[in-house]
């Protein structure tokens, strides 16, 4: 990650430390804050100071591939969910309900990239993560938010740490399920899929020893061309035969648009590698932007979202389940080829997604406590496979995490991809708005904050009902 990720204990301030002249003597620093403001402030010195000319990354990424890292990040086993998630909506409102929720969650995207830039401004730091740029606005903004400064980052990392390490649970499933549907059908037994998980293991393990974004690149590059190969492979056996809106609902049951909603939410969001990506890039600038890197993804996965959602709705109707590949005949090669190719760009995306996972893990937490250890890359690759174990023995455990899309989309990401950026843009301006605009930014993000307490509440308790019903019914 970046060399300054904002919660170091002592900063330099401006020019001095880049001449190599001595810095001020630093503030005395509570070990519990991420960032503190070093220097008081002097007149004007917030505009001298440009993070991003600041930032040293020892691999930088381009822009291309910044927009395959977050392609491939947002491109996984949420899109090939979309049909039973229209299923769940019905066909119009799944249309307009996924357009929006893409427009809202670019929207606090922009929201909190832009909250980012200003605040590293102010603190003259290069780059910020997620849980410092929370806890850094919460100490901008109203007076009765900053005791929850010290908690906050923690807050932000278990829901971080939750919905990476449920996703990458997800993948292990969907690999090994996948591989089994292939291997059952042409040995013609019916293996335990934990076998499978067990095989998929070792090389789990070793592409999350990868300790550098740059270097997973071309595996996300060989991961897109797959994935598009096999959308392309999806989409022939859905038009191959007439489509029909026959039986097929336009408007589905609310519980139904509660998973729906916790299900678009996992499959659009990619928030735990928005600001990673963004700090790692060698253009950051070109980041955000109406013709930025992020609204040229989010506009294509939008895209692919609706169509794979539609479509797919349309094709197999109330008969579609929870991947739309377990729908594909499976007496034909070409549809077990795609199985194949879909489990090998999933397998390649549990690095990219365990990433943030360990960075948290590794940097925020176990780094700290072992100091300047020798051994210390020792030890961090021991976490990277602890980390890789624990999503391992979690779907070992509940070998079935179909319903928990559901769960882990409404639960975290309504949170860290509606309500956190709401907020951090209100603390950071908090005190820089007056009037109408102060207003009207409090309107919104209450509005915002509303909407995502209300699919946080709501979808996650639906998506509970749904997996007790579920195991249950198989008990």
């Amino acid at each position: 990650m970046t060399v300054d990720k904002g919660h170091t204990n002592t900063a330099f301030v401006g020019d001095e430390a880049i001449n190599g002249k001595k810095p001020p003597q630093p503030k005395t620093i509570d070990p519990n804050m991420y960032t503190l403001e070093i220097q008081e402030k002097k007149p004007g010195l917030e505009t001298e100071y440009d993070p991003y000319q600041h930032r040293h990354v020892e691999h930088p990424t381009t822009n291309n591939e910044t927009l395959i890292h977050l392609l491939k990040g947002s491109l996984g086993t949420g899109i090939l969910a979309m049909p039973n998630a229209f299923h769940h909506a019905g066909w119009t409102v799944g249309v307009v309900g996924t357009v929006l929720i893409g427009l809202l969650c670019t929207y606090c995207i922009h929201l909190l990239i832009k909250a980012e830039h200003e605040l590293c401004k102010r603190k003259r730091v290069p780059s910020l993560n997620y849980p410092a740029v929370t806890q850094t606005a919460l100490l901008e903004g109203p007076d009765a938010l900053k005791p929850l400064s010290k908690v906050i980052i923690h807050i932000v990392n278990v829901f971080l740490l939750i919905y990476q390490l449920g996703t990458c649970c997800v993948y292990v499933v969907f690999v090994s399920s996948n591989i089994k549907a292939i291997a059952d059908y042409y040995t013609e037994t019916d293996t335990d899929v934990r076998l499978y998980m067990l095989i998929i293991l070792l090389p789990l393990i070793l592409i999350n020893w990868v300790r550098n974004l740059k270097f997973l690149a071309p595996f996300s590059t060989i991961a897109n061309f797959v994935t598009l190969v096999s959308f392309g492979i999806i989409l022939y056996y859905i038009f191959r035969e007439p489509i029909s809106f026959e039986h097929r609902d336009k408007v589905g049951t609310m519980s139904g648009f509660a998973l729906f909603f916790g299900t678009v939410l996992f499959a659009l969001e990619a928030i735990g590698v928005i600001l990673p990506l963004e700090n790692e890039m060698k253009t950051p600038k070109k980041f955000g932007g109406n013709f930025g890197v992020l609204n040229k993804a989010m506009i294509l996965i939008v895209t692919l979202y609706v169509g794979m959602g539609f479509f797919g709705y349309l094709k197999y109707g109330s008969a579609i389940k929870g991947s739309i590949t377990l729908n594909l005949p499976e007496e034909e090669i070409l549809a077990q080829c795609v199985k194949g190719m879909l489990a090998f760009a999933i397998y390649i995306t549990h690095g990219l997604a365990c990433y943030v996972a360990i960075d948290i893990t590794w940097n925020d937490y176990l780094k700290k406590n072992l100091g300047d250890s020798p051994r210390s890359v020792f030890y961090e690759y021991i976490a990277r496979t602890v980390l890789v174990l624990i999503t391992f023995l979690l779907a070992v455990a509940i070998p079935n995490l179909e319903l928990f899309i559901s769960l882990f989309g409404a639960l975290c990401l309504s949170a860290l991809g509606i309500a956190f950026p709401a907020l951090i843009q209100t603390c950071t301006y908090w005190h820089h708005r007056q009037g109408m605009a102060k207003v009207w930014m409090v309107a919104k993000n209450s509005i915002i904050g509303v909407v995502a307490v209300l699919g946080l509440v709501i979808g996650t308790s639906t998506s509970m009902i749904e997996i007790i019903h579920t195991f249950g019914h198989d008990d």
